[in-house]
């Protein structure tokens, strides 16, 4: 990636990039660094990816087989080793965090996904963290389930970072930034310093798109030819047209009175972060994910591949304020067309708990296995 390239472009029109991946190889050879040095400002990580990253890189056996030789137990291993890797992560993006005064520069970890259901639980997972983290650019990631929205409101009342994981609705989202405010209400009336707590709302994109997909291709199977070209015609808008209406959303939420009231008290808006941005799809463009939601205080993360990929040949323009009402034609019309968004984005949201909590499972059993295969 050079200088003057489209990454760069993102942040002057006010989107940070940060990338979608953590492994212990990439932090040591310098990339993650090389990365932060183009004009990458963060890192998100998951339970799957951290589980792949275990999997594919070398740069964990030693450390892990000896663990095992002394007798941990892989569970508290996998944490031992994330949170290693997450701190030695914020240490690279600390500059950036210093530079930009607390806005950017930030590092993901997330609680147990096996936990989701469980306010209580979730709240005493990201407190542990958080301490043990002890990174001030740390943000720990929680999910937007039922359960997990008072956590979220816990946490930033208690002044923490949190990136709130896995939205899909925009009715969730709205859930969402009230727990933001409110829990920034109450830190505010504990004397809290409004200025340091920084939140971000990761909606999840590219596997709305999937789903929708999915089902529009069932009904144009059955259709006949003029209904079938309608339907093509639905196919991979579903994804960015939700988050546009999330977004126009994020600016209504922060303003009027009460925001007001909160940012002169020094608080900061929970951006809007746009997660899944790699395409699924072979027939789409390969950057259209991130080519069509660039808009001021948002963050896109990326994968390597798509990173690399827009660093290439990707097109930087505010594309987020364009054609909110096309994007609320679209979901109408697909909604006569029979696909429940609601019902779709439900599902979504059970099944990205369920992946993650089964790739954790998978980190403690494969660290399990590495002493035999020393």
């Amino acid at each position: 990636m050079e200088k003057n390239n489209p990454i760069a472009e993102l942040k002057r029109l006010g989107q940070s990039v940060w990338l979608d991946q953590i492994d212990r190889g990439m932090i040591r050879s310098g990339q993650l660094a090389r990365y932060r040095d183009a004009g990458v400002s963060g890192v998100t990580a998951n339970p799957t990816i951290f589980a792949k990253a275990l999997e594919t890189s070398d740069a964990y056996a030693d450390d892990a087989a000896t663990r095992l030789d002394r007798g941990q137990d892989p569970e508290s291993m996998v944490w031992d080793l994330l949170i290693e890797d997450v701190q030695a992560a914020a240490d690279v993006f600390r500059p950036v965090f210093d530079m930009e005064r607390g806005g950017d520069g930030f590092v993901s970890i997330e609680v147990s996904p096996e936990i989701a259901g469980d306010t209580d639980r979730t709240i005493a997972a990201a407190r542990d963290l958080q301490r043990r983290c002890a990174r001030p650019n740390v943000m720990v990631k929680i999910p937007a389930t039922p359960a997990g929205l008072p956590a979220i409101q816990a946490m930033i009342a208690e002044g923490a970072n949190i990136n709130v994981t896995l939205i899909f609705a925009v009715e969730r989202y709205v859930k969402v930034v009230e727990a933001y405010l409110a829990g920034l209400e109450e830190f505010s009336r504990k004397g809290g310093d409004l200025g340091r707590v920084h939140s971000v709302a990761s909606f999840f994109v590219s596997r709305v798109d999937t789903k929708v997909d999915e089902q529009l291709t069932k009904k144009m199977q059955a259709a006949d030819q003029a209904r079938r070209r309608e339907l093509d015609g639905l196919l991979g808008r579903a994804a960015i047209a939700n988050s546009k209406l999330a977004y126009e959303m994020f600016g209504q939420l922060h303003s009027g009175p009460r925001w007001d009231r909160l940012r002169e008290a020094g608080a900061s808006v929970q951006r809007c972060l746009w997660a899944s941005t790699s395409t699924k799809n072979p027939r789409y463009r390969d950057t259209m994910y991130v080519e069509e939601l660039i808009g001021p205080a948002t963050v896109n993360t990326m994968p390597p591949s798509t990173l690399e990929a827009f660093a290439e040949h990707g097109r930087a323009a505010l594309s987020l304020h364009r054609e909110v009402d096309g994007a609320r034609r679209l979901l109408d019309q697909l909604a006569m067309n029979g696909i429940d968004l609601a019902a779709i984005t439900q599902e979504l949201e059970d099944e990205g708990v369920a992946g993650f909590a089964k790739s954790f499972r998978e980190s403690i059993q494969n660290l399990g296995r590495v002493r035999s295969t020393r």
